[in-house]
């Protein structure tokens, strides 16, 4: 006869930790959902290891955080240290759970309260925290550096544009597409006004531009010289905007060398992981693309099936049926939106591959709109990176189908 105590898992403590910067909230409950912790726990190791070492002392313990990074990332160091499980609930899933437990306060006991439960009775609205871990831990760290890069590339752009765009409108259409070319941002650094650049002249403009974009040194210069005597006027403010634009092109020039530098660096760490080949291997997926879907998904071991990966992306359609009069299916609103923003990417990079672009080309046969039919090929391809992810076997073409060697990937 089995033991009424002895939980299906295994696991004889269920330790929920509501995760903060100075203090977390730790409760645990045993198998049956009697508590046997449930205090406050300071974000320091002495402490950390005391409680969960106390804990062990009542049989294996699962601990489950609502935060796997940042505040989270010293609890779950420790847990592992001591030989500890660790799994994740996500926030959307713990707000859901949440309404079944009574009462509207919103403390930390009472999260911590939930999340242990949750581990007790809903095992199916864990994460898997794994331990492979060094290297996977590393990398969400350098893409979230990259992801604060890109953002700040973004707004220094936009802000060079709109100084360009005051002093002088034609050098702004012509020199703002090109914002991202080292050479040009050299210039607008060393000749930040229109005079400046006049008094440069040809040969002086690509000497400048030459080191980091020779091809556009070449010819850029004397078209500049064009849309420059295309305006006589000085517009008020230039003098200052000179401050303005040197300023923001040296700043600009400094995030781009650091993001190229990173991207080698990432790309050298993907390749270390046993599961970057993998994922690189599919058309359409490159270095920036694979490493978010990694550092959300993992292993994929989370998942039982491709279809709850993709309900977990958003991308699974939702039925809506009620009565005679609503029936049909919709887009989901839900799901982590940072994978599905990748795998979306991903697929319309991968509209290059011949197989990828004939499934594209089917759903818009059927009258789908372009948005739409990329939702729909993310959707089958999400399949294949779950099934390349269990499998740990790279991705193999569909018979028939050539792979395009020049395939850009996201």
């Amino acid at each position: 006869m089995s033991d009424p105590d002895q939980h299906p898992s295994g696991f004889a403590v269920f330790c929920g930790l509501d995760v903060g910067k100075s203090e977390h909230h730790a409760c645990a409950v045993d198998a049956t959902g009697k508590r046997v912790h449930d205090k406050a726990l300071p974000n320091d190791e002495t402490a950390l290891r005391t409680v969960l070492h106390e804990l062990t002392a009542h049989g294996p313990v699962l601990m489950v955080v609502d935060q796997p990074a940042s505040i989270g990332a010293l609890a779950i160091a420790v847990a592992r240290d001591l030989g500890i499980a660790v799994a994740y609930l996500p926030g959307l899933a713990m707000r859901r759970i949440a309404d079944l437990h009574p009462g509207q306060a919103k403390t930390d006991a009472r999260d911590a309260h939930v999340i242990a439960e949750a581990a007790r009775t809903m095992p199916h609205t864990l994460r898997r925290v794994g331990t492979d871990d060094e290297t996977l831990a590393e990398l969400s760290v350098l893409a979230g550096y990259d992801d604060d890069l890109a953002g700040q590339s973004t707004r220094l752009t936009n802000r060079l544009r709109d100084a360009l765009l005051h002093v002088h409108p034609a050098l702004e259409r012509l020199l703002g597409p090109r914002l991202e070319r080292g050479g040009i941002l050299d210039l607008l650094a060393a000749a930040p006004t229109p005079q400046a650049l006049r008094d440069l002249g040809a040969e002086g403009m690509a000497q400048v531009m030459r080191a980091r974009s020779p091809r556009l040194a070449r010819s850029l210069p004397a078209q500049i010289l064009t849309v420059l005597d295309a305006q006589t006027l000085v517009v008020p403010g230039s003098a200052a905007f000179a401050r303005v634009i040197a300023g923001v092109a040296t700043q600009l020039r400094d995030v781009h060398i650091e993001r190229d530098d990173l991207a080698t660096e990432l790309e050298a760490r993907l390749e270390a992981h046993p599961l970057g080949p993998v994922l690189t291997s599919m058309p359409g997926l490159g270095v920036r693309t694979a490493i978010k879907i990694l550092t959300i998904v993992g292993d994929g071991s989370g998942f039982p099936t491709a279809g709850h990966l993709a309900a977990y992306a958003g991308l699974a359609p939702v039925t809506r049926r009620s009565g005679s009069s609503i029936k049909g299916e919709t887009r989901s609103q839900r799901g982590n939106h940072a994978l599905k923003s990748a795998l979306f990417l991903s697929a319309f990079a991968a509209l290059a591959d011949p197989a990828s672009r004939a499934y594209y080309d089917r759903k818009r046969a059927q009258g789908k709109r372009h948005n739409a039919a990329l939702i729909c090929l993310a959707r089958r391809r999400t399949d294949v990176i779950y099934a390349m992810l269990r499998d740990r076997r790279p991705y193999t073409p569909p018979a028939g189908a050539t792979p395009d060697p020049g395939l850009a990937a996201a």
